[in-house]
């Protein structure tokens, strides 16, 4: 027979598994990339709008996904968007075609958006259930499994096998992960206790807003990095196009030891100072890099985007589950939803400006952002 403490501790581990689950299945993609586009013979523009396709299904099931979880749980949720995904994730070694590639890159980023959605809520009913920050950690282990998916993926194409035989053994091991850790997700959402039912979809409104304002400024700073560092470390600070990719590996690094020291901090500090100063040291970097003319100050810059940006997101989700001009589940998919809308079109608009005038203006107004980001930090956070 279980106690209390035993069963809020295997909560925690299934939402942990959740997020580690979730990481790996989404960075195994990624190396997937080159393999895809040779075996249909595409060019780039035809493969950024399959991988916008990705973007897209994110967004259709980011803002539902709330309703969903209310109406039949987190473990419904949560079991069936993972089992789903990691079978689309083999498809994507063997999709027939453009269209079928396309179809099933939506369905991907679908299940990936759903889960996202629903872990985070689960996430937030475990973290209030314990009385201590918990957010930070659980998004550490995404940004862990996101680190071992790529190096994992990497690794098992290197050593020779195909891209559908690399993605059968991930996924046989995502799928034991989930069948291990699926009984102890939450069987329904807080808001269900209630009696009633959320609406379908509603517009992000008072604090919820605000929250979400700032997750895409947040989400948009990870996706400048991700997106355009190693650009910038090429073309504007001459570092070798093999070693570019090193600013962006600086910046995970540093992400992922914040998220998993991050909850102590939270505890310490307090959730608003977190996020003042966590806005305000991603500031530094991208200032750092923009106007020190030398590729030390660049990387040191992208590693305390990282260490800044780390616990930003945790911190804003945790908010987004303890206001009360929304229920808890309408408003995780809001934020959620608008924080991916920076995360996916934000390094576009980015690429725009940098066409008008520079790069470095670019990354000087993501650093504008940042800084008011840190401004509106206790109107965020504190009720």
């Amino acid at each position: 027979m279980s106690t209390p403490d035993s069963t809020a501790l295997a909560q925690q581990m299934s939402t942990r598994f959740a997020f580690l689950i979730t990481g790996l299945a989404m960075s195994a993609w990624a190396p997937l990339i080159p393999f895809v586009k040779s075996r249909l013979a595409i060019g780039e523009s035809t493969l950024g709008l399959l991988i916008l396709c990705f973007g897209i299904g994110s967004l259709l099931a980011m803002p539902v996904t709330g309703m969903l979880v209310n109406r039949y749980g987190c473990r419904r949720v949560i079991t069936t968007s993972l089992l789903l995904m990691c079978i689309s994730l083999v498809c994507l070694a063997i999709s027939p075609g453009i269209p079928g590639m396309a179809i099933n890159l939506l369905l991907f980023g679908m299940m990936l958006g759903g889960t996202d959605v629903a872990m985070n809520m689960q996430a937030v009913v475990v973290e209030k259930a314990s009385g201590r920050s918990m957010m930070s950690g659980f998004h550490g282990f995404y940004s862990l499994g996101g680190i071992f998916g790529a190096v994992v993926m990497s690794a098992l194409l290197w050593f020779g096998l195909s891209p559908f035989h690399s993605l059968l053994s991930l996924t046989a091991v995502l799928l034991l992960m989930l069948a291990y850790s699926a009984k102890d997700l939450l069987p329904k959402a807080e808001s269900e206790t209630s009696g009633e039912r959320d609406p379908f979809f509603v517009l992000p409104r008072g604090k919820v807003l605000l929250i979400g304002s700032l997750c895409f400024v947040a989400f948009l700073s990870e996706g400048a990095v991700l997106d355009w560092s190693a650009v910038f470390l090429n073309t504007l600070r001459g570092i070798d196009p093999v070693y570019a990719g090193l600013g962006f590996a600086c910046f995970s690094v540093a992400m992922t030891i914040g998220r998993f020291t991050g909850d102590k901090i939270v505890n310490a500090l307090g959730g608003t100072r977190v996020v003042l100063w966590g806005g305000l040291c991603a500031a530094t970097g991208f200032l750092l890099v923009v106007f020190v003319p030398h590729s030390a100050a660049a990387f040191i810059g992208f590693t305390l985007v990282g260490v800044g940006a780390s616990n930003i997101v945790p911190v804003l989700f945790t908010a987004a589950g303890n206001q009360d001009s929304m229920p808890m589940g309408l408003a995780i998919s809001a934020v959620v939803s608008m924080g991916y809308a920076g995360l996916l079109a934000g390094p576009a608009v980015i690429g725009f400006i940098a066409e008008l005038s520079s790069l470095s203006v670019s990354f000087g107004i993501v650093a504008l952002g940042l800084l008011a980001l840190a401004a509106l930090a206790k109107k965020a956070t504190t009720k």
